[in-house]
Order: C-alpha cells, then structure tokens, then sequence
C-alpha cells in the first residue's frame, strides 16, 4: 500500500513541474500563438488577448528559462526581439490541443 502512495506522490511532485512551467493563465495561449511561427514582442502583446506588458514579459521569461522558447534579439534600433518555440515547446503541442477539445466539450 505505501509503495502506490509513493508512486502517487511522484506522479504529482512531475505534474507540479509541468504546471508551475505552463500553468500559468497565459502560458497556453502563448504556447498556441507561437506555434504558427515566430513573432516579435509587440506581435505576441497584440495578439493575447488581456495580456498586460508586464504578465508578457514574466510569461516569456519563465517559458524562455524552462526552454519552451527562445529568445533572439537583432541589433537594430529600436531592438528587434523574436520568439519561437523549441523543440520541447512543439512537443507540448498535442496536450494543449487535447485540453482545447475538451474545454469545448466541457465548458461552453
């Protein structure tokens, strides 16, 4: 009995990663929008919905420490910023679009 609770509590201490890297309210959406391709700042500021300046930064920032994304700054003036999803980005994809399926299903 106690080797399924240490099972369990492994099970949770990785979902507790995973949603401390996407489980943000912006993360996801973010995630989507740059699956399409890349973008700069401003594009991704635009394009989420509600998002504020600040949240955008701190999103970007956190996906770009956990290698969701990557971040290439251009010397030009003012600077251009572009951002693209890695690889371990990409392969969040499938997840974030089973969760879309079944928010439709579910919450509308």
């Amino acid at each position: 009995m106690e080797n399924n609770k240490l099972k369990i509590s492994e099970k949770t201490c990785s979902l507790r990663e995973v949603l401390d890297i996407i489980g943000g309210k912006w993360a996801m959406p973010i995630i989507y929008i740059l699956s399409k391709g890349k973008m700069r700042f401003k594009e991704l500021e635009r394009t989420v919905e509600g998002i504020n300046t600040r949240m955008l930064v701190k999103e970007l920032k956190n996906m770009e420490a956990n290698g969701i994304i990557t971040r290439e700054v251009f010397a030009t003036v003012p600077p251009t910023v572009e951002y693209t999803l890695t690889n371990k980005g990409e392969k969040l994809m499938p997840s974030i679009v089973s969760l879309h399926h079944w928010g439709q299903e579910f919450t509308v």
